[in-house]
């Protein structure tokens, strides 16, 4: 399969999470949308890595996934102390959450 296709997939993945991240007002749904982003970089540097034939990009996606995992232990953490002290997740009420 030709590697410029998996860089299309990145791209439109990418985009997905984009408008997840800017469309939804639920902080899972936007935390999804920045996973999915995270995951469709990883693809597109994988199969870049792929098309130059260097282990370079690899290596990198691999710390990339890395972060995301510590990510999602600090994310989720986030949301499950707001929700339990706002008893909701949405995303429109910024302002509750100042000091």
């Amino acid at each position: 399969m030709n590697p410029i296709a998996f860089v299309y997939l990145a791209t439109v993945l990418f985009g997905i999470g984009a408008a997840a991240v800017l469309l939804r007002r639920n902080a899972i749904i936007a935390f999804m949308g920045v996973e999915l982003m995270l995951n469709a970089a990883n693809l597109a540097l994988v199969a870049f890595s792929r098309i130059h034939g260097e282990i370079d990009g690899q290596v990198m996606a691999f710390f990339v996934m890395v972060v995301a995992a510590a990510e999602v232990v600090v994310g989720l953490a986030i949301i499950i102390a707001l929700f339990r002290a706002r008893q909701t997740i949405s995303l429109d009420e910024p302002a509750e959450l100042k000091g």
